[in-house]
């Protein structure tokens, strides 16, 4: 399935913590979605939803992926928009 992702915005973050970027991405020239984020983990750079604190203080994500080659795609995007900026 070939989805039609697109990084409309990124910015880079120089501090030492996980998340290495923020990013906002077009669905199909659609419509857009903020608040990715590109976090370093355990096993290298993923990419993670959007998400938003609950009441009780816990986040939440707010958007999800449906399937794998979902989320495989939008990784792909993501991370590659990234290390070319």
């Amino acid at each position: 399935m070939d989805l039609d992702f697109k990084v409309s915005r990124l910015v880079k973050l120089n501090g030492e913590g996980s998340t290495k970027a923020f990013c906002d991405v077009a669905i199909a020239d659609q419509f857009i979605v903020k608040g990715f984020r590109v976090v370093e983990g355990k096993s290298g750079l993923f990419v993670s939803v959007p998400r938003q604190a609950g009441k009780d203080g816990k986040w939440y994500n707010s958007a999800f992926p449906l399937t794998a080659e979902v989320r495989q795609s939008l990784n792909e995007v993501v991370l590659s928009a990234y290390e070319d900026s």
